[in-house]
């Protein structure tokens, strides 16, 4: 009886380290969550080029908007995602207690820009305009030094990614500065004079910069995309072959087509 209880026990062992092992395989296939848009359809390209170039199954799961999609990922339901930008991570882990989220590559800077359907350039901004920006800290930030940039406001810190309205120092034209839902300003456009929207957004309501856009970010924003795992996963294999496969030159020149020039490389 003790010799049968000896094998079975070391026969369940035995399962529990080929099981164990086999958690942290390679199984050629990971969940990704994306933002619907222009984003999703360099996704799907990039899910062509893993296919093809490293037999990685990619099943694409389609969010529209982006706390969810980390939520997703730190419960496991997802194995990465590319839907934010560093800032936005940094201040949503600290917000919400993540210690598990960690980032594992880059993709593109895509550009915010300024949206308008009554005034076609930065020269036409006249006194008293109203103007939208995101309401989340991190995108609000971005949007205030993008005005900023070019000369219609001053904040207290021009260089702190996290300034709010209450930083505006100077504001010489008087804009009256409006903090709403990002997903909700492409539908709100029309009632103002102008938003600053970022691309993911501005792509879902059929905005364009070269239809609707009257100034954008500098090829130096910091604001570089990112693909984001968990620490427990972020050395596994299939999530490394997603990221080579969205650092390809494919998916470059994907994001190109879709965004123009304006899109800065992962390179």
């Amino acid at each position: 009886m003790r010799n049968t209880m000896r094998k079975l026990a070391a026969a369940l062992a035995a399962g529990a380290l080929i099981f164990s092992a086999g958690a942290f395989a390679k199984d050629g296939h990971i969940k990704v969550g994306v933002i619907t848009g222009p984003e999703f359809q360099i996704a799907e390209t990039v899910k062509q080029i893993a296919k093809e170039k490293y037999s990685l199954e990619v099943e694409l799961v389609p969010f529209t908007e982006y706390v969810p999609v980390n939520v997703a990922l730190e419960s496991k339901e997802l194995d990465a995602n590319a839907i934010q930008h560093y800032p936005y991570l940094a201040e949503q882990s600290k917000d919400r207690g993540w210690t598990d989220l960690v980032v594992v590559g880059n993709t593109f800077v895509y550009p915010m820009a300024a949206y308008s359907h009554k005034i076609k350039s930065l020269e036409e901004v006249k006194d008293g305009m109203t103007v939208a920006i995101p309401s989340d800290k991190t995108n609000e930030g971005r949007a205030l030094l993008l005005l900023q940039a070019k000369g219609l406001i001053t904040l207290k810190n021009p260089k702190d990614l996290n300034s709010s309205v209450l930083d505006i120092v100077e504001n010489p034209k008087n804009l009256n500065i409006k903090t709403i839902d990002g997903n909700l300003i492409p539908r709100a456009l029309s009632q103002l004079d102008f938003a600053v929207i970022n691309n993911t957004f501005a792509g879902q309501g059929g905005l364009t910069i070269e239809k609707d856009g009257i100034f954008v970010e500098d090829a130096d924003s910091p604001y570089v995309n990112i693909i984001v795992a968990r620490k427990d996963n972020a050395e596994d294999p299939d999530v490394k072959n997603f990221v080579k496969a969205y650092n390809d030159e494919q998916t470059y020149e994907a994001a190109k087509k879709l965004f123009g020039e304006v899109v800065k490389g992962w390179k």
